[in-house]
């Protein structure tokens, strides 16, 4: 090594970033720092819970350290961007759900990993141009871009993953709707036909299964039916099980029936299924034109005249010099 890489200047970055790193490990480690398990299991015996079995003592066993201590300072970490108003608050909580969030703490986790994303992006990034590029306006630019891509990573990965359980919803509640129009006329009740879709269709649609069991859960514990729709229709943030949830409404309002209702409901599911993969299949052609243009036509005009161009050159440059 040349004694320039080992001089005082080149290590003080060197120096920075390990204090950081070291710090920020040191915190984890407090905040994950868990009690001996000998002092759990004493605490088990004074206060033993009704209902708890070895799966979800082994629940329990399985946490992941790192999801502890995030779980922990989240509150920490998100308190800077907490919402100002109960209505910002209600939207967060809303895209979370549709998201497939629904546990109580998710906006504080949400907004807490934003925080860590932004913490991380500037240490990060700015560490790595203090040590490499030095303090230009061209390196502070790169380390703020980078730290704000971390930032809005977290709504990036919610929005891709409310999108997917909506796409899931609109494609396989036809076949849901299906399914439950042969229960309700093999005898079933309502409750009974949503426990067998929720059931039957784990494997190919976990996301309606899932919907439509807790749907199920929160009939069976006492809610109101209309309620119960209602909540279903706002938590998957989909219009068409929107209205399916209306139309059972108010078939159970008015006493209709509820097996025609929902055969009615898949047809016109199906139908704007059709129609919208016709729209998609009629866009093609618009969408073909860019990649014709920018890639294929020039090597087929390639092909078709660069032949007759090089002939072209050969002979009639040759007449016209003469």
């Amino acid at each position: 090594m040349s004694p320039e890489f080992l001089s005082f200047e080149s290590l003080v970055p060197w120096a920075v970033f390990g204090m950081f790193t070291a710090l920020a490990w040191l915190l984890l480690e407090q905040l994950a720092a868990a009690r001996p398990r000998a002092l759990e299991r004493l605490e088990q015996f004074k206060r033993p819970r009704a209902g708890k079995g070895l799966a979800e003592t082994g629940r329990e066993k399985k946490r992941d350290p790192i999801s502890v201590a995030l779980e922990k300072a989240s509150p920490t970490l998100a308190k800077p961007l907490q919402p100002k108003s109960e209505e910002e608050l209600s939207r967060l909580r809303l895209r979370l759900t549709n998201a497939g969030f629904r546990a109580p703490n998710a906006p504080t986790i949400f907004l807490g990993l934003k925080g860590l994303g932004l913490i991380c992006g500037l240490i990060l990034a700015g560490g790595t141009t203090l040590i490499f590029g030095g303090l230009t306006q061209r390196n502070l630019i790169t380390a703020a871009c980078l730290a704000a891509a971390l930032f809005y990573l977290p709504d990036l990965v919610v929005w891709w993953l409310r999108r997917y359980c909506q796409d899931q919803i609109f494609l396989g509640l036809p076949d849901a709707l299906d399914l439950m129009v042969v229960c309700v006329e093999a005898g079933l009740g309502l409750d009974q036909a949503m426990r067998k879709v929720a059931e039957e269709m784990k494997r190919s649609y976990p996301v309606i299964a899932e919907e439509f069991g807790i749907a199920n859960l929160q009939l069976q514990i006492g809610r109101p039916r209309a309620e119960v729709f209602h909540e279903l229709g706002i938590r998957t943030g989909v219009a068409d099980l929107r209205n399916l949830t209306a139309v059972l409404i108010q078939a159970d309002k008015f006493g209709s029936s509820i097996a025609h209702a929902l055969r009615t409901q898949s047809e016109t599911m199906r139908t704007r299924r059709r129609q919208l993969a016709e729209e998609r299949a009629a866009k093609t052609a618009v969408k073909l034109i860019f990649p014709l243009v920018l890639f294929i036509f020039p090597a087929i005009f390639v092909v078709l005249v660069g032949p007759a161009a090089i002939t072209i050159t050969r002979e009639l440059f040759p007449m016209m010099g003469r």
